[in-house]
């Protein structure tokens, strides 16, 4: 079975967005001639890559296929590619080479993905902030106590939508109005949500579940598709997110994201406030909101298929 992904469209929009984001100031260069787009000339981008523009042409319309690793770091230190990008890069050529199914296991079973009951273990044993399980495609897949209570209003929207197997952060973003109010910098948080979702697509393009949620949001929410077209990724490791939640009011968490080895292609993340603020006040009331809640889906009885 050829794995090797016709991903042709996806680099040379990457490519050529990621070029135009770069200025001749920025790239060291003379702005000199009228420029008919933003951004590096194709001629300048080449000689900047140690390339023939004749090769990077090639590059821009999306043949990675069998590229080199130097040339794709030469291509990345020139379009001055920050490491989410260049990773994104190096993503995209192993999919065009079919080799990204070798390097990242897809588990595509029909049957319901289950915790393993020590995972479950040591989400509950987290007793200091939130802690969630999600994959790529932004599924919320397992919670502890916490993680369920600040996150009780996506459990809200999917029943409100009709039911489901799991949350999704990218379907509530986009298509719940409640989300501006979970989410006080919406702005930022729809743009990291997208971004996330494009990273992944590029390490996973023969992900069917990946291709049916773009298409859906692309389809019903305006938002989706600019920021989508925008090609932005990003490596989703560390940083502080600002929440409102019903009950307790403002949260302001740091957070820390932790690929799961034993789970290939989930994500770990804890949450945790700084000692004595007013978050940590607020999680020690939506802790006892959380003990005065019906947890429904609970997190060990009702679980997401297979990631």
């Amino acid at each position: 079975m050829d794995n090797r992904a016709d991903n042709r469209d996806e680099v040379r929009d990457f490519l050529t967005t990621r070029r135009a984001k770069v200025t001749p100031a920025a790239a060291g260069l003379p702005d000199v001639g009228r420029r008919r787009v933003p951004g590096l000339r194709r001629a300048e981008a080449a000689a900047l890559a140690g390339i023939s523009v004749e090769y990077y042409a090639k590059l821009e319309r999306g043949a990675l296929a069998g590229v080199s690793a130097s040339v794709l770091e030469s291509l990345a230190r020139a379009l001055r590619l920050d490491e989410a990008e260049r990773t994104h890069l190096f993503d995209l050529a192993s999919a065009a080479d079919g080799t990204s199914a070798l390097a990242r296991p897809r588990r595509r079973s029909t049957t319901r993905w289950t915790p393993r009951p020590a995972l479950q273990w040591a989400l509950d044993a987290y007793a200091a902030g939130p802690a969630i399980v999600r994959n790529g495609r932004m599924d919320l897949l397992a919670t502890n106590v916490l993680g369920w209570a600040m996150h009780s209003c996506l459990y809200a929207s999917l029943e409100a939508a009709g039911g489901g197997n799991h949350p999704n952060f990218a379907r509530y973003t986009f298509l719940d109005a409640d989300a501006r109010r979970f989410y006080p910098d919406w702005a930022t948080a729809a743009a990291t949500c997208v971004s996330i979702l494009r990273t992944e697509a590029g390490r996973d393009p023969h992900d069917k579940g990946m291709h049916d949620l773009v298409g859906e949001l692309s389809t019903r929410s305006e938002e989706f598709r600019a920021l989508w077209t925008s090609h932005d990724v990003r490596l989703h490791g560390a940083g502080t997110k600002q929440f409102h939640h019903t009950a307790v009011g403002d949260l302001a968490l740091a957070y820390e994201s932790l690929e799961m080895v034993a789970e290939p292609g989930l994500t770990l993340t804890l949450y945790a406030a700084e000692p004595a603020s007013p978050t940590a006040q607020a999680l020690t009331l939506l802790s006892a909101w959380a003990a005065t809640e019906r947890r429904s889906p609970a997190p060990d009885d009702d679980r997401s298929p297979t990631p």
